[in-house]
């Protein structure tokens, strides 16, 4: 647990972990098709020493201590799904995953204007030749042509040069032109009610490509008990990927890539994590990765103050000196804005390949909000490492109340 205490102890390896163990029956009919009509009316299961109590989510405010922190991923979701149809009737989607290259941070890419490359993944890729795809768009009024290019073939995706003639950024383009990105399991068209429901409502920075969705259930008049009870919000931003989709296919978690993200906090955050030590409260599982990934690049930074860009890759929490780290919380935030400071970076901006998996010992975060998840996710196994197999019982206990599961279904609120 993340305290301003010394750890001593060295992380388990999760690399011989058995996906199969991480595994439980889903039917289709208890996946969420569609937001309820109030954010907040979802239910809200409480997890904390070993119980287990339901609650409406509206209630939070009630189960958070008083003086506490809660932090939320104010990413917003993209319209990354680009529908082209070829003269010959063929349809082509192209999915816009992440900008492609050396990008500086996320806002310069969606200012850019007449031309991006963004890695993609391409529905009916083996009917797309060389040729440029074109659509017609209305932007603001403005009849405008996108047209789509591919560049070349990565592993698991191509990268696809997006241009188009007029004064309008790559933000405009993408809003007109795109699609709500729902999850594949959400397995219907998109409608009205998923381009504002599909988003939380401080969603600041364009880039994800899926919500984090967590933070879909909170409303104004939640806002409001949280700052009558004194407690305090802060905000980071991770642009969450299609990777976070991406099941665990191999027999355990060393066949499996985990994906990456890009991460991006600025230091007053920081500076004010410090100050609630012991009591914060991460809102989504990409906030607790952005969290948890602070600490480890305060010790990266520390050992390697010449470092210039600090991301954190899948087993360096479990490896070498990282993983025997025996720094505090706030040694290791400290050594964080250190180095922002004489690097003269008011802002963080790298990428994150944390796995939290069972066995990880958690150094900044203390309670979790979350949704519940598909089985064999990297997602369960973060659920895992917060309250170990209890997430057996939390989950049966939801599958035998009517919780609505995975993206537009019901929270859980988890006390580490």
């Amino acid at each position: 647990m993340g305290n301003g205490g010394i750890c001593f102890f060295k992380i388990m390896d999760p690399k011989s972990i058995s996906v199969n163990d991480y595994d439980y029956f889903l039917p289709d009919e208890r996946i969420a098709l569609h937001p309820l009509a109030e954010r907040d009316a979802s239910k809200l299961l409480v997890y904390k020493n070993g119980n287990i109590e339901e609650t409406v989510f509206s209630s939070i405010d009630k189960y958070l201590p008083e003086k506490s922190l809660l932090v939320f991923n104010n990413s917003k979701v993209i319209n990354a799904r680009l529908i082209f149809t070829k003269p010959t009737g063929a349809v082509i989607e192209i999915f816009c995953l992440e900008p492609y290259g050396d990008i500086r941070d996320y806002a310069t890419v969606m200012a850019a204007t007449e031309l991006v490359q963004w890695k993609c993944f391409v529905g009916g890729a083996a009917k797309w030749k060389d040729e440029i795809l074109q659509k017609e768009i209305d932007v603001a009024g403005n009849k405008i042509i996108l047209s789509a290019k591919k560049v070349a073939k990565l592993t698991e995706a191509f990268v696809v040069e997006l241009f188009w003639e007029g004064n309008f950024c790559f933000a405009e383009i993408i809003e007109a032109a795109g699609k709500v990105p729902l999850p594949p399991y959400i397995k219907r068209n998109t409608d009205g009610e998923d381009s504002s429901r599909y988003q939380t409502i401080f969603a600041a920075h364009d880039g994800s490509v899926a919500a984090p969705t967590a933070g879909l259930h909170f409303s104004p008049s939640i806002f409001e008990k949280l700052e009558a009870k004194n407690i305090e919000k802060a905000f980071v931003t991770l642009h969450v990927g299609a990777g976070t989709f991406k099941p665990v296919k191999g027999e355990t978690m060393q066949e499996h890539e985990m994906h990456a993200e890009y991460i991006d906090v600025d230091i007053a955050t920081i500076e004010k994590l410090k100050h609630y030590i012991g009591s914060i409260t991460a809102v989504g599982t990409t906030s607790m990765r952005t969290l948890e990934s602070l600490y480890w690049i305060g010790i990266k930074v520390h050992y390697n103050a010449q470092i210039t860009n600090p991301e954190i890759l899948q087993w360096d929490v479990y490896e070498d000196e990282l993983a025997t780290s025996k720094y505090s919380t706030l040694e290791a935030l400290d050594f964080l804005i250190n180095w922002m400071n004489a690097n003269k970076k008011k802002t963080l901006f790298t990428r994150t390949q944390i796995l939290i998996a069972p066995g990880y010992s958690f150094r900044v975060v203390n309670t979790l909000v979350t949704n519940f998840h598909q089985p064999r996710s990297t997602l369960l196994l973060l659920v895992a490492a917060a309250i170990g197999n209890d997430w057996q019982k939390m989950y049966e206990h939801a599958m035998k109340n009517d919780f609505r599961f995975l993206s537009y279904g019901d929270g859980n609120l988890l006390f580490l």
